[in-house]
Formats: structure tokens, C-alpha cells, sequence
């Protein structure tokens, strides 16, 4: 069922990509991952980042989470170009203002979900926050479990939380559904949801899957490491309603 999008008020700009490039290698096996891509990204959004495998979006994606350099380009963050900042700097502004989510849940087997989320809270001085975030992702009853204890949904619904434990801006993810089953993926999908119409987080999802689209504020198309098309979406699907 899709609804109307209501008109709401001009959202603050979080993060400019300008003139992004990257290039993997070199002569005759240079891979052009970027090229002279450009994008803004909203508070309180969910924009999708559509492409097939080689498109350029989780290179995209790993520059506007300072996961990597760009050869080319600014991206601008309250002002400030972070592509001139130093390791340290890099850093910190992971730690403080990003939250990433990948396709692999990246959970440390040996410690329970708590104990997981526990580590990221406490590196970002937010111990408090462990409880509030699995309450929110609806686990709260398996914290104490052990990853090998927990559904592949279960899992990526703990990183989610992980992420969340850093109370960031933005949160990245890339393919977050794609090792999941069609129901676990469903229930990923209603989280990220809920965060951003909720709690009014950003969400920026790295997807090849055309139907997950519909869930989203706006659409970015890649191919070949360029966006080829930028489209608002005028009536957005509830991930519920979903299929794929």
C-alpha cells in the first residue's frame, strides 16, 4: 500500500559530496569506482543507493563514512571538508557521527549480543544508551544470547544496535539484508524504518534490490561509478508492504 508523501519543511543538509573520484589500480587494470559523483544527504531521510554489483555504491559509501579517501573531490560536513583530515581526525569523526551496518553482521562470537553492543557504547561514553538500543531493534529479551544462539535476522538486528550504541547522525548500510532470508530481511527493513520516521535518524541503504526502493525519501541510481539518475519519491511504500 503506498501513501502520499506530505509536504514537510526544508531539511538540514548533513553531509555534500562533491566531485567525488576513485580509482583501484593502475594502467590497463584501473578500475574507475568514482567518477565525478556528486550527492547531498538530508537529516531524517532514508535515501537507497541503487545499483548492481560494480556500480560504484559501496565505494560511495565507504567515502561518505571516511572508511576510505577519495583520489578527487570534497565531502563537507558542517563546513569542513573531512576529506583534509588527518588519521586522528578520520577518526574521530567515525566514532561520532557514523554508524555503519553491513551485508556480514561482523559480531564478536565469543561475547553476547550485550557484551557486543556493551564495547561499542562504552568507546563512545554512552553506557547508558545498551538497554534503550536493543528496545528499540526488539531484542531485549536476547541480550544475554551469543551470536551462534541468535537468527542471521537476530544478528544484523544486534549491529543495528551496535551502531545505534554511538548515537550517530547517520547511519550507513550496505546491503544490509542481502545474507538474510526474505522475512529477516522484512524485519531489518521496518527497523531502519522506524529510525528514521521515529527517531528522526538518517539512513543512507546501499541495496542492487529495485523493490527495497520504494521505502525511500529519495533514490540515487549508480552505474559504471556515476549517477545516472537522482529521483524523490512521491509515494513511499511501507517496508511492510514489501517484496522481493
Amino acid at each position: 500500500m503506498a501513501v502520499n508523501k506530505k509536504s514537510e519543511p526544508i531539511k538540514k543538509k548533513l553531509l555534500e559530496a562533491k566531485h567525488l573520484y576513485k580509482t583501484y589500480g593502475e594502467g590497463d587494470n584501473a578500475v574507475r569506482a568514482l567518477q565525478d559523483v556528486s550527492l547531498d544527504i538530508y537529516e531524517a531521510e532514508l535515501l537507497v543507493i541503487l545499483g548492481s554489483s560494480g556500480s560504484g555504491k559501496s565505494t560511495l559509501l565507504n567515502m561518505l563514512g571516511c572508511m576510505d579517501k577519495p583520489d578527487g573531490g570534497s565531502i563537507i560536513f558542517e563546513g569542513t571538508d573531512i576529506c583534509d583530515y588527518n588519521d586522528v581526525q578520520l577518526t574521530a569523526f567515525r566514532k561520532n557521527n557514523v554508524g555503519f551496518v553491513f551485508q556480514s553482521f561482523n559480531l564478536i562470537g565469543e561475547l553476547t549480543a550485550k557484551e557486543n553492543v556493551t564495547l561499542t557504547a562504552a568507546v563512545n561514553n554512552h553506557p547508558s544508551i545498551v538497554e534503550e538500543v536493543f528496545a528499540q531493534v526488539g531484542l531485549k529479551e536476547k541480550m544475554n544470547k551469543y551470536p551462534s544462539q541468535l537468527s542471521g535476522g537476530e544478528q544484523q538486528r544486534v549491529s543495528i544496535a551496535r551502531a545505534l550504541a554511538k548515537d550517530p547522525q547517520i547511519l550507513l548500510c550496505d546491503e544490509p539484508t542481502g545474507a538474510l532470508d526474505h522475512e529477516s530481511g522484512k524485519q531489518i527493513l521496518i527497523q531502519l524504518e522506524k529510525l528514521v520516521r521515529e527517531q528522526k535518524k538518517t539512513v543512507v541503504l546501499v541495496t542492487h534490490t529495485q523493490e527495497i526502493a520504494r521505502m525511500a525519501d529519495r533514490l540515487i541510481r549508480m552505474r559504471d561509478g556515476q549517477i545516472i539518475k537522482e529521483e524523490v519519491n512521491r509515494k513511499i511504500t511501507k517496508a511492510e508492504k514489501i517484496e522481493w
